[in-house]
């Protein structure tokens, strides 16, 4: 079978995007492909698990995938030609760890057809009110494994902690965290939400660490109870932004005003899963603004 033409949606970003799927609210995939879309990025969902819903509900059906047949979906893109017009790579809740030994071939596989291509690894492992919520052995594989090889890390503050080893009590300790993550091998190191001693009361930090220095965002913090896939929207939202613009401010106070905007939609309705349809135009035109400051 012949590839079609590479030169067919040149001038679009494009990202292959290897995460969960939910068929019952947002996480994962769920969460990542509409905002993507919304912001007018092509999206090559592969998934590694299909779910009746997330996990945070205590009971779920549905299954997790074989490496194998995530590989599958994988080849056959690559089969298609298109590759090479692979902006990046974007992988989250990966189940199992061949699974995401498979995300780390596929990684490296459009890094051979594009060079210049992205490797954003949001590593979901768990958060502060829950804990680890994946299978072990996972944390560790996460941390020795996938995250050397990625250009662009999006933890929690949670997931920052176990990866570094730092327990972060202040802003100093956060970069201090963020540093060591950079030293494993990323370059960027997202921090999507961090809740520390020094943050201001009412408050919550998003912060970006890079090797041209360091931004963070405060915004208000929202009452949300156990809404799933922020972190998987936030993640998104970044890279798209980053590759639009690769300055790290910018695409932080992007982000920072566009999930805010999606939460307070999501917290106001009382709503148990992400508004994403009802909140939209946020992730265009934004309803509030949040600009970046420098740390250092």
């Amino acid at each position: 079978m012949r590839a079609r033409p590479q030169c067919e949606n040149a001038a679009v970003t494009t990202i292959l995007s290897i995460q969960s799927s939910v068929a019952y609210g947002h996480a994962g995939n769920s969460a990542a492909t509409f905002p993507l879309m919304r912001l007018g990025v092509e999206v090559w969902p592969v998934l590694t698990v299909h779910f009746s819903n997330h996990t945070g509900y205590g009971s779920w059906r549905g299954p997790l995938f074989p490496a194998t047949d995530v590989a599958e979906v994988v080849t056959g893109i690559d089969e298609r030609g298109v590759l090479g017009r692979c902006d990046a790579i974007l992988s989250g809740y990966q189940g199992a760890e061949d699974v995401g030994q498979v995300v780390l071939d596929a990684a490296a596989l459009v890094k051979r057809r594009n060079p210049t291509a992205t490797y954003c690894c949001d590593p979901v492992l768990g958060d502060v009110d829950r804990g680890f919520f994946v299978r072990p052995g996972i944390p560790e594989f996460m941390r020795d494994q996938v995250v050397p090889t990625a250009d662009l890390i999006t933890p929690n503050l949670f997931e920052l902690e176990f990866l570094t080893g730092v327990a972060v009590r202040s802003t100093a300790d956060l970069l201090a965290a963020a540093d060591k993550a950079r030293e494993m091998g990323p370059d960027l190191v997202l921090v999507t939400s961090a809740l520390h001693e020094e943050t201001a009361a009412g408050e919550l930090d998003m912060i970006v660490v890079s090797g041209r220095g360091a931004w963070i965002v405060s915004t208000p913090r929202l009452d949300f109870g156990m809404l799933s896939g922020c972190g998987d929207m936030t993640s998104a939202t970044f890279l798209a932004h980053w590759l639009e613009s690769h300055d790290e401010a910018v695409a932080l106070s992007r982000t920072a005003s566009i999930v805010y905007g999606v939460l307070k939609i999501t917290s106001d309705a009382q709503a148990e899963e992400l508004r994403l349809v009802t909140a939209q135009d946020e992730f265009v035109t934004p309803s509030h603004t949040f600009t970046a400051r420098r740390l250092r």
